[in-house]
């Protein structure tokens, strides 16, 4: 399902009309149409805006039923049991994840979503300090 279908079934599950979300996110009627009808898509204020109207997370807006966790139940799993490390440890798997896909990204001559992000706000010198 895409935003467009999620937020008009969100809206249709609460009993509202277009025109009551709109009022309480406030938002125009006619850009909220445009969101449902999938011809425009919302600002990040006018994604927070709709979210806190219908008392929902933006992820739940944005994403489908299965999240953006892995697939795989083994790493899902394992991701899972990481709430019971200590921050030290989850940071040395973070570390280890972040090396992991460094090395692939630069095996296979791309960048993955994150790498700019990784390699500017966590460059070696900063990983020391820490």
């Amino acid at each position: 399902m895409d935003f467009a279908d999620r937020l008009a079934t969100l809206r249709r599950d609460r009993g509202l009309t277009q025109a009551a979300l709109a009022d309480r996110a406030g938002l125009n009627i006619s850009q909220l149409h445009r969101y449902e009808a999938g011809t425009s898509e919302p600002s990040l204020a006018a994604l927070r805006r709709l979210a806190v109207a219908q008392s929902v997370s933006a992820d739940e807006l944005v994403f489908d039923d299965t999240g953006r966790g892995p697939t795989d139940d083994k790493l899902r799993l394992a991701f899972e049991a990481t709430q019971f490390l200590d921050k030290r440890e989850r940071q040395t798997v973070t570390a280890l994840l972040e090396a992991f896909l460094a090395r692939h990204d630069t095996r296979d001559g791309h960048e993955g979503p994150r790498a700019r992000r990784i390699r500017s706000a966590d460059t070696p010198a900063r990983r020391r300090r820490r």
